[in-house]
Formats: structure tokens, sequence, C-alpha cells
């Protein structure tokens, strides 16, 4: 089973989430006007993951799994910069002991530099590692890289897996 058939088959735990499946993606809407798409495209042997205008290329699956959850999760922020309404950068945080701390960045090369500049702050909690209010993790996470254990679970009912 790919990976888009796996989320698919976890998403059945959502129903509230509107999503969408293409020929090898899968896309989560935003479930608040605060949130941001959520997206994997599987191509043979590679996994690209994207938030907005972000996105990472992999070539596990299982982190490409992993990094999807974490965009729907607490512990994951979108940082858009704009200039005018034209957004131009997107950085994904990341929650750790110390409030939120920037991990990657995705750009465009060119935008409008010469309008106003600002920042919004996207983010989704369908998957909350916290409880609200809750400090967040002292150890903080170290994200694309395969760590992200409190969601690895989730990618376990496969058979095999």
């Amino acid at each position: 089973m790919g990976a888009v058939q796996r989320i698919v088959e976890w998403l059945h735990r959502y129903p509230e989430l509107i999503y969408r499946v293409d020929d090898g993606v899968v896309t989560v809407e935003p479930p608040t006007d605060y949130g941001f798409p959520v997206s994997l495209t599987e191509r043979p042997g590679e996994w690209v993951v994207s938030f907005g205008g972000w996105h990472e290329r992999f070539t596990s699956e299982d982190e490409a799994l992993n990094c999807f959850a974490f965009g729907l999760s607490d512990q994951c922020r979108l940082r858009v910069h704009y200039r005018g309404a034209f957004p131009y950068r997107w950085t994904v945080e990341v929650r750790t002991g110390d409030g939120w701390q920037a991990d990657s960045t995705t750009g465009m090369l060119l935008f409008p530099f010469w309008r106003r500049s600002r920042i919004e702050y996207r983010q989704n909690t369908i998957i909350r590692k916290a409880e609200p209010g809750a400090a967040p993790d002292p150890a903080g996470l170290r994200v694309f890289r395969g760590s992200l254990r409190f969601l690895a679970g989730l990618w376990r009912s496969r058979p095999g897996g």
C-alpha cells in the first residue's frame, strides 16, 4: 500500500477534515481560516510534502508520512511572508521548550519587493501533542530527520509496519 492510500485510510479517523485525492497526491484542506493545506505527492522512490508554499522532498516514505502528520499537529506552525497580498516566503517552525524555532524555509526569487511587507502565522491543530495551555515539550523536536516519535505510531497500523 502506498503512502497516499495509507494517509486516506488514516484520514477516516477525522471525518470533519476535507481532503482530495488526485493521481498520486493527497491534500488536506485547512481545517480553519488560520490553517494551511498539507499535501503529499508520491512518485517512484520520492515523496514531496507541502505546507502551503513550503515543500520538502524525501527519499523515505516513513519520513514523508511523519512530516505530513507533523503539518497537521500543534507542534508545527507556518510563518508566511507577504509583499502586499503576494505570499513569497514560507518558514516551518517547530514548538520547543523555548517557544517556536525556525526549521526550514522555501521562498520565491521573484516577488513584488516594493510592496508593503507583513507576516502571518498559520497553524493546524488536528493532532495534539499537548493539552491546551500546557507547557511545550522541553526537549524540543527535530522534525524532518525522522525523529518525530510521537507521530510514528500513526503509520504502524499497516501490515508489515
